[in-house]
């Protein structure tokens, strides 16, 4: 169906986005904020012209909607494929299912996430929480304005940042764009326009929830390699313990004595090995969880 030509900014990005509808919500954030920031410098250049004439003047250059919209999502696939990262084999029995999680970097990307999470949760709670407080404590002072948007700004800055982070450790697709601030406006223009903006908030929630997501992640990736590095490699040095091929300087063994008989040591090794490779598919599970939650928070819906 033919549309007309779009006459306004607005109305340039509105077609837009009903061009880009079903896409990748990232993607969509991208689009606009490129067409937005590339419309509106064209028109700054263009005093004495207005909007409609300044997009008539332009659409052979940077396209209409349509036409830009069909180029990202073209663009899209092509580095969708280039970055693809391939999948383990699933072909075969169910323990080579189950171990094949050794052969996924996404994986331990997702398991050093866990371990960096903690530090990333509480520097983002801290950071909401006394901007949050400050803000509110500098409303009644004329500093107070300049300090909020500029503390909503590094909130949205760093949101970019966490997106590229995310997209790095579980390959879902996160903005490279930020949100587009618009058309210069007054202070408390611009004030009420972020406090009626549902990102503000989620992206402020998403940065209280991070601390306690942090610790979770941490204490379930520190309690899973703790157990099952020793119930895998202390049987090991036990064994050689015994037969005198390791010298310990103190008097190691397991205590109860049936922890250290012949039945449980291979036992033993069997089940650490077994909560390892849990906890490789367990860390990919929440890296892939936890990167539909963050575009959920931080990424505008499409």
């Amino acid at each position: 169906m033919n549309r007309a030509a779009p006459r306004s900014i607005d109305a340039y990005l509105k077609q837009l986005r009903m061009e880009l509808s079903g896409a990748d919500p990232a993607l969509v954030q991208d689009a606009l904020y490129d067409a937005e920031e590339y419309l509106r410098a064209e028109i700054a250049t263009h005093p004495g012209k207005s909007e409609a004439d300044v997009l008539e003047l332009i659409a052979s250059t940077y396209g209409a909607p349509d036409e830009v919209a069909a180029a990202y999502r073209e663009t899209e696939a092509k580095v969708a494929a280039a970055l693809h990262t391939p999948r383990p084999a699933t072909n075969g029995g169910v323990l080579r299912r189950f171990f094949a999680i050794y052969s996924d970097p996404r994986a331990y990307a997702s398991l050093f996430f866990m371990f960096l999470a903690l530090a990333l949760g509480i520097f983002h709670f801290v950071f909401a929480i006394v901007g949050v407080s400050m803000s509110a404590g500098l409303a009644v002072l004329i500093i107070g304005v300049p300090f909020f948007l500029a503390f909503i700004g590094l909130t949205r800055v760093i949101a970019l940042a966490d997106g590229r982070l995310v997209e790095a450790i579980s390959g879902e697709r996160m903005p490279r764009r930020p949100f587009h601030p618009g058309p210069k406006q007054a202070f408390w223009a611009r004030i009420g326009e972020m406090l009626r903006d549902s990102r503000t908030w989620t992206t402020l929630a998403y940065f209280v929830l991070a601390l306690p997501l942090g610790i979770a992640y941490f204490t379930i990736a520190v309690t899973g390699l703790a157990v099952g590095l020793s119930l895998t490699f202390a049987p090991i040095f036990e064994i050689a313990r015994r037969f005198g091929w390791l010298q310990i300087s103190s008097d190691v063994s397991f205590s109860p004595e049936w922890l250290g008989s012949a039945f449980f040591l291979p036992v033993a090794i069997v089940i650490g090995i077994v909560i390892l490779t849990t906890l490789m598919h367990l860390a990919r599970f929440i890296g892939r969880t936890h990167a539909r939650f963050a575009k959920h928070m931080l990424v505008m819906a499409a």
